[in-house]
C-alpha cells in the first residue's frame, strides 16, 4: 500500500478556520503538485480530503473525484488519518489532503518517531510505501511545490 500525504497549499489567514481559501500563490502551488500527481499517481487510488475549504480547493486542481473525510479535519489525530486511509491494509494508493500538525504527526509515526511531529510545508507531498506483509515503511518521496 502507498500512502501519500499532501498538505493543503497556502491559504489566507483568518477565521473561521474551516472557510479559509487558497491564495493566488496557493493555487499555483496546488497546480504544480497536481501536474506531478497526474504523471505519477497510480490508477488504483483513493483520495480522502478534509472538509476544510482550502483542502478541497487544493485537490480540485487535480480532480473532482474525492471523498470528504470529516475525521481528518483540522485538529484530527494521526490515528484518525491512518484509520480513515485504512493503513496499511487497504491496498492500492491513498492520497490524503490535510493539515499540519496532523500530517506531520502521521509522517513521524510512519518513520518510527512517535511522540513528535515533522514539519510538512504548505503544498508538499510525502509519499510512503509498505509492501503487503512487510513491517518496514519506506519514504519514497518528499517534494515541495517550489521544486516542481
Amino acid at each position: 500500500m502507498d500512502l501519500i500525504l499532501w498538505r493543503h497549499a497556502e491559504a489566507v489567514d483568518g477565521t473561521p478556520d474551516h472557510a479559509r481559501e487558497l491564495t493566488a500563490k496557493g493555487i499555483k502551488q496546488a497546480g504544480k503538485v497536481a501536474a506531478f500527481l497526474h504523471q505519477h499517481l497510480p490508477d488504483d487510488h483513493r483520495i480522502l480530503v478534509s472538509p476544510a475549504t482550502r483542502t478541497q480547493q487544493t485537490v480540485a486542481v487535480l480532480t473532482n473525484h474525492f471523498t470528504l473525510a470529516p475525521t481528518i479535519a483540522p485538529g484530527a489525530s494521526a490515528h484518525a488519518v491512518l484509520q480513515a486511509a485504512r493503513w496499511p491494509d487497504a491496498g492500492g494508493t491513498v492520497l490524503v489532503v490535510g493539515h499540519q500538525p496532523t500530517l506531520g504527526e502521521v509522517a513521524a509515526q510512519l518513520l518510527g518517531c512517535e511522540g513528535s511531529a515533522l514539519s510538512i510545508k504548505k503544498g508538499a507531498l510525502w509519499w510512503f510505501s509498505r509492501r503487503e506483509g512487510a513491517e518496514q515503511v519506506t519514504l519514497r518521496l518528499v517534494i515541495t511545490p517550489d521544486f516542481l
